[in-house]
């Protein structure tokens, strides 16, 4: 699987790691994030990982930075994106099986790298459900688009 990634100056290593992590498996992972440690703006990589998600160039998103927070809220201002932010596999799961996630963010001071790979390959292995959850996601495309529920 093609997967972009992206991280702000705390998530460097987290993203380094992943990086490995992912690659080992057998993905494809293309980095939108800093390799410099020196303080930067999560706008800027939330924007270019969603991007990435929405325009079909990446089939599914990573995002790291400090707490996971920023740089989710970031990437939901995105049309199209659901990121849903996760320290732990099922709320994980539940992203993917309810929501159809398309990036999982994570916070690199809130988690370590082993809670993060088994985060990850629950957001690489779980599919969408649909039925009853698809028009829920069918709802939430329609706020998005200034419908009025």
């Amino acid at each position: 699987m093609k997967i972009a990634i992206g991280n702000d100056h705390v998530g460097v290593e987290l993203k380094r790691h992943l990086t490995d992590y992912l690659t080992a498996k057998g993905h494809e992972v293309v980095n939108f994030g800093t390799d410099d440690t020196a303080s930067n703006h999560y706008p800027i990589f939330a924007q270019r990982v969603a991007n990435a998600v929405v325009g079909g160039d990446c089939a599914r998103g990573i995002l790291i930075c400090g707490t996971g927070l920023g740089i989710s809220i970031a990437a939901n201002k995105v049309r199209g994106v659901r990121c849903a932010l996760c320290s732990e596999p099922v709320s994980c799961r539940l992203s993917r099986e309810h929501n159809d996630a398309n990036i999982v963010a994570m916070g690199a001071r809130m988690i370590g790298p082993v809670m993060a790979e088994a985060i990850v390959d629950t957001f690489l292995t779980t599919d969408f459900l649909g039925g009853r959850h698809q028009m829920r996601v069918d709802m939430i495309t329609a706020i998005e688009n200034g419908e009025t529920l």
